[in-house]
């Protein structure tokens, strides 16, 4: 799936080149508002507000996200043990309030519903259709739930049981450094920052029982062409957590992430984008590329403007390095301004 996801974009692309110039602006490129979903990270405060532009001075904004990971990998060296085969679904609700030009405020509230879920099937069947390497899926139980994690003989990890629940809320803010309009040119540079507090069950794998704390630079440039809008974004920071509870004794407590995105809007209700979002090891003490891998994705798809306030994010993630994120993350935003 991961080589047809890198040949989506092209024939998008190429198909839309048949469109007329357009002289009005289009829509400006914004990031995709995910992250990585692997069930052993995602209850970590990776940021996924990480757009650059700020609400206007006393405007308020709602988006309501939904990312569905499908996960399967099963490795094992002489110490250890890890089978990761599930689905996780996770709806999160981003309120965020403008105090003034440069200083917003927001607040995350995520839903997490762990299962086996019903893609093995279809995700098999896929990479049949494409001759695809299966990586054991295909000659696992299907539809199952099992995270499962042993090290040196003492199981570490063991959640098989469906569940839905609160995760852990986050608390938002963003400073604006930059904002320049200069003919056709967009230029905008925030500073954001955000507190993950741990009122998730870690138990169940919807929090992690850790407190976190990102700091991070984002920015984005916006050309305005003959031809549409041309946009490149990207942002760049660190993360501070506790332990926690999850993998305690193997916790990595300061994380380095980044993401870097292009985007074209060739008329005013649609953009197409591609981001990469790269996070280093959440853990040490490891062989297993799961937990000491460095992590990359790839998200193509784009926005839709379904009205002048509302807009939608339609996202397909793939895992650049196997086994660090998980095999797909299907992804749809829906943000309102007013």
């Amino acid at each position: 799936m991961r080589y047809f996801a890198l040949l989506c974009l092209p024939l998008l692309l190429s198909a839309l080149l048949l469109l007329p110039p357009v002289p009005a602006a289009a829509l400006e490129i914004e990031p995709f508002r995910t992250a990585n979903r692997n069930p052993l990270i995602h209850g970590y405060g990776l940021p996924s507000e990480r757009t650059p532009q700020l609400l206007p001075a006393g405007t308020w904004s709602a988006v309501l996200t939904q990312d569905v990971a499908s996960i399967y990998s099963n490795s094992s060296t002489a110490t250890e043990q890890l089978v990761l085969d599930g689905e996780q679904y996770r709806w999160a609700l981003t309120g965020k309030y403008a105090l003034n030009d440069r200083f917003e405020l927001g607040l995350e509230l995520p839903i997490i519903h762990q299962s086996g879920g019903s893609l093995d099937s279809m995700i098999i069947d896929w990479h049949n259709l494409w001759g695809l390497p299966q990586g054991g899926r295909d000659s696992a139980p299907k539809n199952r739930l099992t995270y499962r994690y042993s090290k040196d003989g003492s199981q570490r990890l063991n959640v098989t049981d469906t569940s839905t629940g609160v995760g852990d809320v986050s608390l938002l803010a963003g400073y604006r450094l930059l904002d320049q309009h200069q003919n056709e040119e967009h230029d905008t540079v925030t500073i954001r920052a955000q507190l993950k507090l741990p009122t998730g069950d870690s138990g169940s794998l919807h929090g992690t029982g850790s407190t976190d704390l990102a700091l991070f630079l984002t920015g984005a440039t916006n050309r305005n062409t003959e031809w549409g809008t041309l946009g490149v974004y990207g942002s760049a920071g660190g993360m501070v957590s506790s332990d926690g509870d999850l993998l305690s004794k193997q916790r990595e407590n300061l994380i380095g992430f980044g993401s870097a995105g292009i985007g074209w809007s060739p008329v005013t209700w649609i953009a197409l984008k591609a981001q990469l979002d790269l996070n280093t090891a959440f853990y040490r003490q490891s062989s297993l590329d799961e937990l000491s891998t460095t992590a990359l994705m790839l998200t193509i798809g784009g926005t839709l403007q379904l009205s002048d306030n509302y807009l939608l994010d339609i996202g397909l993630s793939e895992d650049l390095t196997v086994a660090a994120a998980p095999d797909v993350t299907f992804h749809l935003g829906l943000s309102a301004r007013f």
